[in-house]
């Protein structure tokens, strides 16, 4: 099923754990804006993300993540309440620990979007069986998205085609971003070899 969103921001996005259950939403903004061959190449990076079942990896990727927070939280409060004091780590290793195996595992999470960011956009070049159209809608996305940034919770912005909030002023480290950067994503997609579709 394929949705369409009010929202003047070119983007689009696809979600559902399996492609039995998947839906792509795509905004009218993309529609205005994008030529029938760009269109083409972003529901094609979308339907990439549905074949390689990438919103199920997703998902688990931010449970394996919540569960590393959960469980240096419990160490944490167990050292400080719970030990004959003997054996236990020091206090300061078990700080240090519970604050930094959550933005470890956050790291992680983030690699592993931006990882599946280039797969979908190779999938979708392969199934339209040309990458340049994919390329191109990309460098218009993100264009637009610098000048109309959309208003979702920074927790979705991953799920997007390019980062809907890129146009906000607030900068953060490449390390943190869901996306790749585009030109990176533009540059891969222009080396690919694909052959025309059967």
């Amino acid at each position: 099923r394929v949705y369409v969103s009010p929202s003047p921001q070119p983007n689009a996005f696809a979600s559902g754990r399996s492609p039995r259950k998947a839906v792509v939403c795509v905004t009218e903004g993309l529609l205005t804006m994008c030529p029938p061959d760009e269109l083409r190449g972003v529901l094609a990076h979308e339907l990439g993300h549905i074949k390689n079942r990438d919103i199920l990896i997703g998902s688990v990727a931010a449970a394996v993540a919540t569960g590393i927070s959960f469980v240096a939280n419990i160490a944490l409060w167990a050292g400080m309440f719970g030990g004959d004091g003997e054996d236990d780590p020091p206090l300061p290793v078990l700080l240090l620990t519970a604050m930094l195996a959550p933005i470890a595992a956050s790291i992680l999470q983030l690699a592993l979007s931006r990882s599946r960011e280039y797969e979908a956009d190779r999938s979708g070049a392969e199934l339209v069986g040309d990458p340049e159209p994919l390329a191109r809608a990309l460098l218009r996305l993100e264009a637009a998205a610098q000048r109309t940034p959309m208003h979702v919770s920074p927790a979705q912005a991953s799920a997007y085609i390019v980062n809907p909030l890129t146009g906000r002023t607030a900068r953060f480290s490449a390390l943190f971003q869901t996306h790749p950067p585009t030109a990176e994503r533009v540059a891969r997609l222009r080396s690919q070899q694909v052959s025309a579709p059967a």
